[in-house]
């Protein structure tokens, strides 16, 4: 998988992940230090000119920078539930409901890494895909949370269930509050696409449904940032 950017790469360079490095000719300080750590772990560099990159990152912003990686690990649900029994603690998870753009994805990403969650599930069709730009929007989190590629979403949330986890699906048309609901218990929050929202069988198999209140014009929020504000909720409650 290509990778680029410099907080990308400068994560999988920490994981020990990259295969090869692949660098604009006299980008500057930041790319340099990547390339002589690079070095140092024997990771093979290969010096581009900059439409050549463009051509590899297909238009992304690269940075001057991009590596090579390792498939990203495939985890399943009862891996990532058993993260979470061997530490002591109730399972704190994400589900992504057919988001389709890499750039909320990636930002999902990041933002559940910070949070501390356990695993993010999504589904294998009609999702963004694990590539360059959600690795990118991720600041390279991408490469250390763990992530359960599915292939339908509503038998994943019954898998949750049977395993004690409670779902909470985010809908803007939902009575109840998001800040109503206690997570300190076993809980998957679960995100659905941009504009459209959760799926109907998604929806009807959530055990709750929270909305965030709005109180100006804008009727919703981007994805990115209602799984920022529900995610730190828990946050906020487990750290009590």
């Amino acid at each position: 998988m290509l990778v680029y950017g410099i907080h990308a790469v400068g994560e999988a360079l920490k994981g020990r992940k990259v295969e090869k490095l692949i660098a604009v000719r006299g980008a500057g300080d930041k790319v340099g230090a990547m390339l002589d750590r690079a070095r140092e772990l024997r990771v093979p560099v290969e010096i581009v000119d900059k439409m050549a990159l463009e051509r590899l990152t297909r238009g992304g912003v690269h940075q001057n920078i991009a590596a090579q990686i390792a498939a990203l690990e495939a985890y399943t649900i009862e891996e990532i539930l058993a993260a979470a029994t061997d530490e002591g603690r109730a399972p704190f998870i994400v589900v992504l409901d057919g988001i389709e753009d890499p750039h909320n994805v990636g930002a999902i990403i990041r933002t559940a890494d910070a949070a501390g969650v356990d695993g993010i599930i999504r589904q294998g069709r009609h999702a963004a895909p694990l590539g360059g730009a959600v690795a990118k929007a991720s600041a390279g989190a991408v490469s250390r949370v763990r992530i359960a590629t599915v292939v339908n979403i509503a038998r994943a949330l019954e898998e949750l269930k049977e395993a004690g986890v409670w779902t909470v699906g985010l809908d803007g048309t939902a009575q109840e509050r998001y800040d109503q609901v206690d997570y300190t218990i076993p809980t998957a929050f679960v995100f659905g696409a941009e504009g459209s929202g959760l799926r109907r069988l998604v929806g009807e198999r959530c055990d709750r449904l929270v909305g965030i209140p709005m109180s100006g014009e804008a009727e919703s929020l981007n994805v990115s940032v209602a799984a920022g504000i529900a995610l730190f909720e828990a946050v906020r409650q487990r750290l009590q």
